[in-house]
């Protein structure tokens, strides 16, 4: 069982009464949201609010707006072109530039995976003592569970993401509530500011906020319910996908939040400088004054790790299938894209030992920030071109956000790139960086540009 074999197995325009058709278009982005709070994102939260404590809460304000734009697109093109992302770009694009599309998404969902098994393993440990190199490896073992979850449906998935959601959401608002939040502090954090101290972890929080790979799975997704047959039926579907995006995507945006609020009034308040995950849960439980307060930390991030787990299990069926047409086993893609992810995680703390965690995370942010332009700059091209999307092609007001944020990824993201490369980067090796970095330019610039072939691609998937 695949993404692509879920297509069209839910029909919400057959459902009695409005209710139920508003109900069982709902979903998709809830999927798409855990890419929104997984361990690489507590990680920027975490530093950021101790830190800074809410002076970077605006950037989440900011990321968000971005995310929920992007995201809309993605489940549009799904909706009316009746095609993911990685399908669209082997059918508009030559074959050559999809392989390298496809490695660059490869490379991201790896990435992605990485901070997941990291994340999982951290949890493992804080709850039942586990080696991290045990954790890591134990994680790699739930493609069983989540190949089981595909043959029980759609709703079953969608349904134990909500759980892990609820879960993470509701430790957070207890955590909160004890570190009692000033509603001042908050509001006086929406102001936008920046200095040169707090620049870099505010570029990595908005960086690492869109995430590539949820782009190609919530086109996806959207065509897991029966293609609308009317224009009727068309508006109704993009309206309450619309609906759903809005909901699942500001849900992340109030746990993300709270993880910066957290850490703001806990940690920044006593000046402690907090960048380690496990650092934070075995400090939380003195400075909040009880030790539920740790648990329910460990719990929330085993709950996140897992739920993101999902989808990037998901993710990278959809890639694979989409860029490569494969139809192999669900099982040996999942051992497979787990095993890569898993490999370094292992090796680099088995040699690195425990403390090789909050470097790992910082990283998976980086590649990640590297590979997001691939994926926004297609996804708006198609949106935008009437012969992708017909009547439904992004109007211009729409086009032009579009184009602003991605602007605005883009050049935060080669920033934070940049910052990096500059602190570590071997003086033998500039040579090869900027030719990678020219390259990389060239590529985003034949997308945006090149004319796009279609030759009745559309038509054929419809």
């Amino acid at each position: 069982m695949s993404p692509q074999t879920l297509a069209g197995t839910l029909a919400p325009e057959q459902a009695r009464g409005g209710l139920r058709r508003f109900i069982a278009y709902l979903g998709p982005a809830t999927l798409i949201s855990v890419g929104y709070i997984d361990p690489g994102n507590w990680a920027t939260d975490l530093e950021g609010g101790a830190r800074f404590g809410h002076e970077l809460l605006w950037v989440l304000v900011a990321a968000n707006a971005i995310a929920l734009l992007m995201q809309t697109l993605a489940a549009r093109l799904g909706v009316i072109a009746r095609l993911d992302l990685a399908q669209a770009c082997r059918a508009f694009y030559p074959r050559p530039i999809a392989y390298v599309l496809f490695a660059a998404c490869e490379l991201a969902i790896v990435a992605c995976d990485l901070a997941e098994v990291l994340g999982s393993a951290v949890a493992l440990n804080l709850l039942f003592g586990l080696p991290l190199v045990v954790g890591a490896l134990v994680t790699a073992l739930d493609a069983l569970t989540l190949l089981a979850l595909q043959r029980a449906g759609i709703r079953k998935l969608e349904s134990l993401v909500v759980v892990l959601l609820l879960t993470v959401g509701g430790c957070f608002a207890y955590e909160c509530w004890l570190a009692e939040p000033t509603w001042t502090a908050l509001r006086g954090a929406l102001s936008p500011r920046l200095d040169a101290a707090s620049l870099y972890i505010g570029v990595a929080i908005l960086g690492a906020t869109v995430m590539p790979h949820n782009l190609y799975l919530h086109s996806s997704l959207v065509q897991t319910r029966m293609a609308p047959s009317t224009a009727k039926a068309i508006q109704r579907a993009l309206r309450y996908n619309l609906v759903d995006t809005l909901v699942a995507l500001n849900v992340a945006f109030v746990i993300n939040a709270s993880i910066l609020v957290l850490a703001a009034n806990v940690f920044h308040a006593s000046a402690i400088v907090v960048t380690d995950l496990r650092e934070a849960q075995r400090l939380l439980s003195p400075l909040l004054g009880t030790t539920l307060a740790g648990l329910l930390f460990a719990v929330a991030l085993l709950a996140a790790g897992q739920s993101s787990t999902i989808t990037g299990t998901l993710a990278g069926q959809i890639a694979m299938q989409g860029f490569l047409r494969l139809r192999g086993s669900p099982l040996a893609v999942r051992f497979v894209t787990r095993a890569i992810a898993v490999f370094p995680a292992v090796a680099l703390l088995a040699i690195e030992g425990d403390g090789a965690t909050a470097s790992l995370l910082v990283a998976t942010q980086v590649v990640l920030s590297l590979q997001l332009p691939f994926a926004l700059v297609p996804l708006i091209r198609f949106t935008a071109s009437r012969e992708v999307m017909g009547d439904y092609a992004s109007v211009s007001w729409i086009r032009l956000l579009a184009w602003l944020g991605a602007a605005l990824i883009v050049a935060c993201g080669a920033w934070l790139v940049a910052q990096m490369l500059a602190q570590t980067l071997s003086p033998a090796i500039v040579p090869v960086v900027a030719i990678v970095a020219v390259a990389g330019v060239v590529l985003l610039v034949y997308l945006a540009c090149a004319p796009l072939r279609v030759r009745g691609a559309v038509t054929a998937n419809r």
